[in-house]
């Protein structure tokens, strides 16, 4: 052999060992997200290296290889010998990653009607919310379209919430959220003077590419768990809400003046002069909606709604109105609300408070004695209102027949009831859930829990709310011959998905309900039938629940597909300026179309619905984390008592109890169950004992006993009573 020969062989050698090995599987990874950057293009296994920036024999082979499984698998084509491309340009997809508890994800993505699975091996790293490329594999029949991450466009910025364990040179987070699923390894010196157990949120800096976790800094120390700020504030911050307004818009808001001029007041009808009042839950302080009455010389009834004209205080691309785009909605906790607005505005200027001069947006209703609308005109106006009333005292005074206001209040009563029955025979849907509430101490602390149902003055409220939306939509949605409506804002929700109605009626012939589907109307009848049988059962809240989810969720668009629930063929949101940000958009685009003004642009108002429709959603679930942690902290002390529950939730690992006298949920692992080996029947929700028979199913009564309390995971553990 010559030395020239042993040389090159050297430096073959030589550069193969300097070559880092990479494992089939990121490589695989990294070729298809490469060649989907460029789906049209052709290249061979070299001009892939190149690119990948890959050295070293035993890769490029890797390379070659992986090129050939792709194109026998279908993926790729190989165009010439050597030479390979994507054998469909549409095989991939951009959407949102929607992270399951279980480890895998549904891909969201508004160029499919069908969300795509991806398996945790396949998500690549990403995390919920991320928006993803997505690379789709071939479809097999019957079964659910699946794909393959192949690129991070953009991560989801929100921070991480969880617990902080502190060793002597590093730290580690413990994401609250279970569709976190990987630890985020912190640097010693970012933890931010945290404690070690102190609920913390995490910001993710980098993830190196051989890294098993994430690395992040802390960003904000909450406290020590179980604290009723420090929970409070965490929830917010696991759904990336705020949980205080900035300085800087505060004094911004303390500089609008809350004087009316007379030049104002002069081009609005002037109401002032007319019983007006408000109806507001007992704690509240925004108060955006009034009512008036006058009695017309024809027997006839003017209804005034009037609502806050917030738009006139906050003007388009101010800094107050980009923060409100940014919340789109007002929060609330168990013990608290965050606002969309400054505190100035939403309980001070803007809230339509007794005995002051208050401007508002006004839907003026002529409505006969059998509650037909005759007439109906949208202005501005100004309103004194006489009289603040609560749900409750307004309710003892129609209880009692008499006291302030009676008969203006009664008279609308009677309206509300007829308006709601035609609304029903229509085919509304009435949907009136049973509130939890709470009796708190001065730190926050539950004393006891309560239950708030609906009296006739919510449901007065609600009817005339409804009434307002609902004109206020047709107002612009409904044109005349055949004409395209202006862009505008709907309130919309779709019918439900019919597999979901299949699995509810299933579901409800166990406590002895049969739900008619022959068409909507029915539909919607005996499902109200239902809801109206199981009021005060002990299955109640269960059922609710579970017809709720059968339920599409109502959102906002500009395109209007009507509103099911409320059997509405146009419905908007008015409203509720002061707590909505979508109400405000309404507002603007009426004054805007009734003044002369032309169509605004389609994808801006497209953007602001999703943003509105994404931050409801987030605020609803940190509610909802609110008040089950609430629940729990009640429970915490009762280890060890017997309770009546009814069985809510059937899974492999266990079954979900929730307690009828407190409606707090908790679980009886499988793992705990030792009288049987238990198998879980998802079929038919529920688990069956191999050797008994012994069968636990969605809906059946049992008796538990509170074994464990965990606030940080908001969670009891249950264990069954024989």
């Amino acid at each position: 052999m010559s030395r020239r020969t042993r040389r090159k062989q050297g430096e073959e050698k030589t550069k193969h060992s300097n070559a880092t090995t990479i494992r089939k599987k990121d490589l695989r990874h990294k070729i298809i997200s490469l060649m989907s950057k460029s789906p049209a293009k052709t290249c061979n296994y070299k001009e892939i290296a190149a690119k990948l920036g890959i050295n070293g024999v035993g890769n490029r082979k890797l390379i070659e290889q992986i090129l050939r499984e792709y194109t026998v698998s279908g993926k790729l084509t190989e165009v010439q010998r050597g030479k390979y491309k994507l054998k469909d340009k549409t095989a991939y997809i951009i959407g949102t990653v929607n992270l399951t508890t279980k480890g895998y994800a549904y891909i969201v993505s508004d160029k499919l009607e069908e969300d795509v699975l991806v398996t945790q091996r396949n998500l690549h790293r990403a995390f919920d919310g991320d928006l993803v490329s997505v690379y789709l594999y071939a479809k097999r029949d019957g079964m659910q379209l699946e794909g393959e991450v192949i690129e991070i466009i953009k991560r989801n910025t929100k921070k991480i919430v969880g617990k902080i364990e502190i060793s002597r040179n590093f730290a580690f987070l413990r994401p609250l959220d279970r569709k976190v699923p990987y630890d985020i390894f912190i640097p010693e010196n970012e933890t931010k003077g945290a404690k070690n157990g102190d609920i913390v949120s995490v910001e993710i800096t980098e993830w190196a590419p051989r890294a098993k976790s994430p690395t992040g800094i802390v960003f904000e120390v909450f406290g020590k768990p179980g604290e009723n700020e420090t929970e409070m504030h965490a929830i917010l911050a696991q759904y990336d809400l705020p949980y205080s307004y900035p300085q800087k818009l505060i004094d911004e808001a303390e500089q609008i003046s809350a004087e009316i001029s007379k030049e104002e007041i002069k081009k609005r009808i002037d109401f002032r002069n007319i019983t007006t009042f408000t109806i507001d839950p007992d704690d509240a302080k925004d108060f955006d909606d009034a009512l008036s009455l006058v009695t017309l010389e024809n027997g006839n009834y003017q209804v005034g709604v009037h609502i806050a004209d917030v738009t006139h205080y906050v003007q388009p691309k101010t800094n107050i109105d980009k923060e409100a785009i940014e919340r789109a909605t007002s929060v609330y906790l168990v013990d608290r609300v965050v606002p969309m607005l400054p505190e100035r505005l939403s309980n001070f200027i803007c809230s339509l408070r007794p005995n002051e001069d208050k401007l508002t947006y006004s839907a003026i209703f002529e409505i006969r004695e059998d509650a037909k609308v005759v007439d109906f005109n949208l202005a501005k106006t100004i309103i004194n209102s006489d009289k603040r009333f609560t749900y409750n005292n307004a309710q003892e005074i129609l209880d009692k027949g008499a006291g302030e206001f009676y008969e203006e209040l009664n008279t609308l009563n009677i309206l509300a009831k007829k308006i709601r029955k035609k609304r029903f025979t229509k085919g509304a849907v009435n949907f009136e859930r049973t509130e939890i509430k709470f009796n708190l101490d001065d730190k926050g602390e539950p004393l006891g829990i309560f239950f708030k149902d609906s009296k006739d003055t919510n449901r007065l409220i609600e009817e005339f709310m409804l009434l307002a939306n609902k004109y206020v939509a047709e107002l612009i949605g409904k044109t005349k011959n055949g004409k395209k409506p202006k862009t505008f804002v709907y309130r919309v929700h779709d019918k439900p998905d019919s597999d979901k109605i299949a699995v509810f009626k299933k579901f409800i012939k166990r406590f002895g309900y049969n739900l008619a589907t022959a068409n909507r109307k029915e539909t919607s009848q005996s499902l109200n039938n239902i809801l109206r049988e199981v009021k005060g059962k002990a299955e109640q809240n269960l059922v609710e629940t579970i017809a709720i989810r059968t339920m599409a969720k109502a959102e906002y668009s500009i395109d209007n597909i009507g509103h099911y629930g409320l059997s509405f063929e146009y419905y908007s949101h008015f409203t509720s300026p002061i707590r909505r940000y979508p109400d405000m958009m309404v507002h603007r685009l009426l004054f805007d179309y009734l003044n002369g003004g032309k169509s605004r642009s389609e994808k801006k108002y497209i953007d602001l619905c999703k943003q509105s429709s994404k931050m409801e959603e987030r605020a609803s679930r940190a509610e909802r984390d609110s008040i089950k942690y609430k629940q729990v902290e009640f429970m915490q002390d009762k280890i060890g008592e017997v309770f009546a529950g009814v069985i809510s939730g059937v899974a492999e690992w266990g079954i979900y109890v929730e307690i009828i006298e407190t409606k707090t949920e908790g679980l009886v692992p499988i793992r705990d169950m030792n009288d049987d080996y238990y198998v879980f029947d998802e079929k038919n929700f529920r688990i069956i004992g191999k050797r008994r028979k012994k069968i636990y199913q969605l809906g059946d009564k049992v008796e538990i006993e509170i074994i464990k309390a965990n606030l940080v995971k908001k969670q009891l553990d249950f264990a069954l009573v024989e």
